[in-house]
C-alpha cells in the first residue's frame, strides 16, 4: 500500500514539474524584456496567442508544417522588432507604470489584429505527439508533457549558450547588469532592445505552439500569461534561472495541492493555489529567490 501511495505521489509530482517547465517558458519571455528595459511586458500573452493562431491558420490553408513554422518564425521576429521600434523606443525614460500600460494596451491591439486577420473560431493544433501516458517503473508520465518539457529545456539551454558565448549575448548581459556602464563603453541600446524583443517573439512562438496543442488555439490562450506571474514572484523578475526554478515550484505546488488539499475544500484549487503561494512569498521575500534586491537611499 505504501509503495502504491509513493508511486502516485511521484506521478503527481512529475506531472507538476513537467507542467512547470511550460510555465517557465512563458516567464522567460517576461524576464528577457524586464532585465534589459525594465518593462513588464503584459503583451507576452497576446504574442503567444498570435503565434499559435498564425501557425495553425497557415497549416489549415495548406502550408506544410515546416513552411508554416518558418513563416510564423519570421512573423514573430518582425512583430517583436515592430513593438520595440513603435512602442518601447518612443517611451524610453518614461515611468514604469506608463510602460506597463502601453504593453497592456498593446496586448489588446495584437489580439484585435489576430481576430481581424485569422477570425475568432477555435482551432485544434496537432504537433504529432500523442497525449498518452507511458509507464516508467510504475509511474505514468504523459508523452506530450515529456515532449513539451524537452522542447522548453532545449530552448532554455540554447538561450543560455547564446547569452553566455556570443557578442550579442554578452552585450545583453552587460545592459542587464548596468545600463549606464554599458552605454559608457559604447553599446547601442536600441540594437540590443530590438534583439531581445525579437527573441521574446521566438519564445512566444514556442510557448504558443505547446500551449495551443494542449488547450486548443482560442483567444483565452492569451491568459496563459497570468500563469507566469506567480512564477516570476517566486523566482524573481530579473532572473532566467529564477524563471526556471519558479516554474518548477509552481507546477509542483499546484498539482500536489489539487490532489492532496483539493478534496478537503471541494476541489478546483489548482487554478488559484499558485497565487496564494505567490502572495505568501511576497510577504517573506519580495525580490524572489534569485531576483536582485533594490536598495534605495534617501
Amino acid at each position: 500500500m505504501l509503495d502504491i501511495d509513493f508511486a502516485f505521489l511521484l506521478e503527481v509530482l512529475v506531472g507538476g514539474l513537467l507542467s512547470g517547465v511550460m510555465y517557465s517558458l512563458v516567464a522567460i519571455g517576461f524576464v528577457l524584456i524586464y532585465k534589459t528595459s525594465g518593462v513588464l511586458n503584459f503583451a507576452q500573452g497576446a504574442q503567444l496567442l498570435f503565434a499559435a493562431l498564425t501557425f495553425v491558420s497557415l497549416v489549415e490553408r495548406g502550408l506544410s508544417f515546416p513552411l508554416a513554422l518558418l513563416v510564423t518564425f519570421v512573423v514573430m521576429v518582425l512583430l517583436g522588432l515592430a513593438i520595440e521600434r513603435t512602442v518601447l523606443r518612443p517611451l524610453v525614460n518614461q515611468p514604469p507604470i506608463t510602460l506597463f500600460m502601453a504593453t497592456l494596451g498593446l496586448s489588446y491591439v495584437i489580439e484585435g489584429g489576430a481576430q481581424l486577420l485569422w477570425g475568432t473560431q477555435v482551432h485544434a493544433l496537432e504537433l504529432g505527439i500523442p497525449d498518452e501516458p507511458i509507464d516508467f517503473h510504475g509511474v505514468l508520465i504523459s508523452q506530450f508533457d515529456l515532449f513539451a518539457a524537452a522542447t522548453a529545456g532545449a530552448l532554455v539551454a540554447l538561450l543560455s549558450v547564446f547569452f553566455r558565448y556570443t557578442h550579442v549575448g554578452l552585450a545583453f548581459r552587460a545592459v542587464a547588469d548596468d545600463t549606464f556602464a554599458a552605454i559608457a563603453v559604447g553599446l547601442r541600446l536600441p540594437r540590443i532592445w530590438a534583439t531581445v524583443w525579437a527573441t521574446a517573439g521566438v519564445i512566444a512562438l514556442a510557448a504558443g505552439l505547446l500551449w495551443g496543442a494542449r488547450l486548443g488555439v482560442q483567444f483565452s490562450l492569451s491568459q496563459v500569461v497570468l500563469k507566469a506571474l506567480p512564477v516570476l514572484v517566486l523566482g524573481g523578475f530579473d532572473s532566467i534561472l529564477g524563471a526556471i526554478v519558479g516554474g518548477l515550484l509552481i507546477g509542483a505546488f499546484e498539482k500536489l495541492a489539487e490532489v492532496y488539499l483539493g478534496p478537503f475544500v471541494g476541489g478546483g484549487i489548482e487554478s488559484w493555489f499558485a497565487y496564494v503561494v505567490a502572495l505568501g512569498f511576497l510577504l517573506v521575500k519580495p525580490s524572489g529567490l534569485f531576483g536582485q534586491r533594490l536598495v534605495e537611499r534617501a
